[in-house]
């Protein structure tokens, strides 16, 4: 991980250089000059001549760091003196990248003795217009497995059954499985449907927990016994209803007598799919139920897929056709390593010189095995470039089937120092880019999207993670400790890492790890963490705790605030944020999530105005923002700030935080006579989502009068009664791309929108909102996508207009009165006369 330290390393040096903060010696000043001068010179060399760089890489990645850990000692002991910690002097840091320097320099003389023409053509040059592009529909090679699963998901006995899907890693198991339950007709076939993970390390209590939250969107009926069980409420929830349930990656039978009781069999033609490596796991659950099995694509399957996925709809060359054929023949018909090179050949130029390099190496590394496969992988991971690489690796530390969040991996990304940015482009818009770059080169895939089509969350395939774990732990930049006792050897590749993440609650072996290196702990645990010891780790930049389950109040250590490196801090549980939290002055990041059903505050002290570096201030539920009063100095990198409650929106305040992008308020209790000021809002310039929320808990509703800044693209409201006829303030945005009126966020019996209105909209959703009569016409809404309507009981149809709108791709209803849905199929109706078969509805019952 040579780049990612030099990267870091760089992005340090410019801070003690820019800060006043530190006090620098000329002749320190010299040396730290002359080695960042160093680290860019190394630093475009690792990415002009990547091949060349591959036997220095270790020795650049360890002096680098080496380089870092001395920066950064010298930065603390200016803030913070500790008496016993020793680092290197600054001069012989400096002597030892100057060596490393001297050997790249007559690499790059012998290079360009011996011309290297074709390295800028190498599979490492990424150009991301030639990327392979994921689709969600693509199901080149599993039709006929896709038309058994509906087959038997919509016919045969009506009892309940159970559908087993097997096969190896990486041969579609999950893909059949997905496209099955999205199908529009099982969607509409079936009442109810759910999909959990289950994986190797399942805990029943979170299956059934993930279950039921699933079950109860499509139910309305709820449970009022509080003593109840979860397997309880989730099998009252089912009984008589039509469901469909996915038990994805299961590993275990022991798993079905855990969970098998929960599933009534009302003889209502009711299915369970289930996927599983393991034949044996496979047919456990309905012995008398056929195995569905996964097998490997003929040659034919495997190269319309590689062709489907590297040309999307245009032609292959034909000069590329038979080596692309060999290409495809050499993945021995498994669709993942198919993916994985489709995503590699979308990077290099399309020339057969480069296609040919491509086909000798899979040759080599491909066979049917797990072990054997990683090759393709590592083959994948070696030609991606220098920058995406600590991100990829980065993903070896979630467990196995985690669902990422976006917003968070980037947060992460951001605080590790992984990003080169240039300055025209934010570092988080820098890391959606990166993200975007290793979804379509298919090492990582999309579980969720958000309204605006930007990913949500993502995950890995089990067998890439452990590709990253691997070569983490070999590149020395992240250890995953699965042990709960750490023993000796553990204890000693520690201090050979930057990053440890580990699954359980022993934070005991710190204290034993004076003066240790690592940057990152990452904790997933089922206790609170014992943090004292943390003290011990002086250059600790990330510290994130999850997983925890504890609903008590926790008072963090004093010594956690000593952590003058810190740039990032989460937890997913109720703390106290002390005054003390102003001496981490190089956080980014703070996260507290706790359980919303919990209603807890999360008080924020004065001190908070006094953190320039914070980048993102996020709370699952209500965070007490103080008035800046004497404060004099702006949070000018401040870019979120989520949920604030009861923000009186002052122009001092908003002045306060001039770049923020995102804002969540949220309104409650005795303050329904205050002004809260929204139309100061038109001061964060910046601004491109807000949520505004008032609580049920409101005697009276008090009164909206916001100006939103021209920048906003995604807006919502929830429970404000704002008049259908004030809606041309929202209207009139110029960029907004994303509307959702929420829990009466609007009120009146008639809305009647205007032409030049919502010139931008794609995704508009009405939840619990809904006029009696909605008046408008296809040019009011010209670039509408999605329309989703939720519980509009009182709607007397979609209104004609909506169906003509020519980019409109879904309408979505859901627990709505059948006017709405009947106008909804109508609208479909008339869409499939027209030749649009691609336009859908969907339609779930009420």
């Amino acid at each position: 991980m040579a780049y990612a330290a030099l990267i870091s390393l760089a992005q340090t040096i410019h801070k003690i250089l820019n800060n006043d903060q530190y006090t620098v010696s000329d002749h320190e000043k010299q040396q730290i000059t002359c080695i960042h001068e160093h680290v860019i010179f190394l630093q475009t060399f690792l990415e002009d001549f990547p091949e060349k760089a591959k036997n220095l890489e270790g020795r650049i990645r360890d002096v680098t760091n080496e380089a870092e850990d001395t920066i950064e000692y010298f930065m603390s002991e200016q803030i913070t003196p500790h008496i016993g910690y020793q680092f290197h002097p600054m001069e012989k840091v400096r002597e030892q990248i100057e060596s490393t320097v001297g050997e790249v320099m007559r690499i790059k003389i012998n290079s360009f003795k011996i011309k290297d023409v074709g390295y800028r053509e190498s599979p490492a040059a990424s150009s991301s217009s030639r990327l392979v592009p994921t689709d969600k529909n693509d199901m080149v090679g599993f039709d006929d497995d896709l038309i058994a699963i509906k087959g038997r998901l919509c016919g045969g006995s009506s009892k309940l059954q159970v559908i087993p899907i097997f096969g190896m890693g990486g041969i579609g198991k999950t893909t059949l499985a997905k496209h099955a339950y999205d199908d529009p007709l099982i969607m509409e076939y079936f009442d109810i449907r759910a999909w959990v993970t289950v994986s190797q390390d399942y805990r029943v209590k979170e299956i059934l927990s993930g279950l039921l939250v699933s079950v109860e969107v499509f139910n309305t009926r709820r449970s009022s016994e509080r003593n109840e069980s979860v397997a309880e409420k989730v099998y009252k929830s089912l009984k008589g209803q039509r469901y469909l349930i996915v038990l994805d990656d299961m590993w275990s039978a022991n798993f079905w007598d855990d969970v098998k009781m929960i599933f009534p069999d009302d003889d209502n033609c009711s299915r369970i799919i289930l996927t599983t490596r393991l034949s044996d796991v496979a047919a456990y659950a309905d012995p008398c139920s056929p195995l569905h099995e996964m097998h490997f694509m003929d040659v034919d399957q495997s190269w319309n897929l590689l062709r489907h996925k590297v040309f999307k709809k245009g032609n292959c060359p034909r000069e590329l056709k038979n080596i692309g054929k060999k290409i495809a023949r050499s993945c021995r018909g498994l669709p993942l390593a198919i993916a994985v090179i489709a995503g590699l050949l979308s990077t290099v130029s399309q020339t057969k010189a480069s296609w040919e390099n491509i086909a000798e190496n899979v040759s080599l590394a491909v066979t049917t095995d797990d072990e054997q496969f990683a090759k393709i992988l590592f083959l994948s991971y070696n030609h991606l470039p220098h920058h995406l690489r600590p991100c990829f690796l980065y993903m070896g530390g979630f467990p196995e089937n985690y669902e990422i969040h976006v917003s968070k991996l980037i947060k992460l990304w951001v605080a590790e120092g992984f990003l080169k940015t240039s300055g025209l482009k934010s570092l988080e818009e820098e890391a959606e880019e990166y993200l975007a770059d290793l979804v379509k080169r298919s090492l990582f895939f999309v579980k969720r999207r958000k309204s605006n089509g930007k990913i949500k969350s993502c995950s890995v395939h089990d067998l890439v993670r452990d590709l990253c774990i691997r070569i983490a732990q070999q590149e020395k930049f992240l250890l995953h400790v699965m042990e709960r006792s750490v023993g000796e050897t553990i204890l000693e590749s520690i201090k050979n890492q930057r990053r440890v993440t580990i699954n359980h609650s022993n934070f005991s072996f710190a204290a034993s790890i004076c003066g240790s290196s690592i940057r990152t702990v990452i904790c997933f645990q089922s206790g609170v963490s014992y943090l004292g010891s943390l003290v011990n780790f002086r250059l600790l930049r990330v510290l994130n705790v999850v997983n925890s389950n504890t609903e008590a109040l926790v008072l963090l250590p004093a010594q956690i605030f000593e952590l003058f490196h810190l740039r990032y801090l989460a937890f997913d549980y109720h703390i106290m944020v002390p005054a003390a939290i102003s001496n981490l002055q190089n956080l980014q990041t703070l996260i507290i999530l706790t359980r919303k059903e919990l209603r807890r505050y999360l008080s924020l002290p004065m001190e908070i105005w006094r953190m320039p570096q914070l980048r993102h201030l996020v709370s699952s539920y209500f965070s007490l923002l103080p008035n800046p009063q004497g404060a004099n100095f702006p949070l000018q990198d401040l870019q979120t700030l989520s949920v604030a409650i009861n923000l009186i929106c002052t122009a001092k305040m908003l002045k306060m935080i001039p770049n923020l992008k995102k804002l969540g308020i949220i309104y409650f209790g005795d303050v329904y006579d205050q002004d809260f000021r929204l139309e100061n809002l038109i001061y964060l310039r910046q601004l491109e989502e807000l949520k505004l929320k008032t609580s049920s808990y409101f005697p009276f509703r008090p009164t909206l009068n916001p100006t939103f800044p021209e920048k906003l693209k995604k807006l919502t409201l929830s429970g404000w009664e704002f008049p259908w006829n004030n809606m041309k303030i929202v209207g009139s945005l110029p960029n907004l791309e994303v509307l959702k009126l929420r829990d009466s966020a609007c009120d009146g019996s008639k809305w009647e929108t205007s032409e030049g209105e919502f010139r931008r909209l794609k995704f508009l959703l009405i939840d619990d909102s809904d006029p009696q009569h909605w008046i408008t016409e296809s040019s009011h809404f010209p670039r509408l996508k999605c329309l989703v309507l939720r519980c509009c009981w009182r709607l007397s149809e979609i209104p004609e207009g909506i169906g003509e709108i020519p980019t409109l791709e879904l309408i979505e209803v859901k627990a709505s009165n059948k006017y709405v849905v009947e106008s909804a199929k109508w609208i479909q109706e008339q869409q499939q006369s027209w030749g649009n078969d691609a336009f859908q509805v969907r339609c779930e019952h009420y």
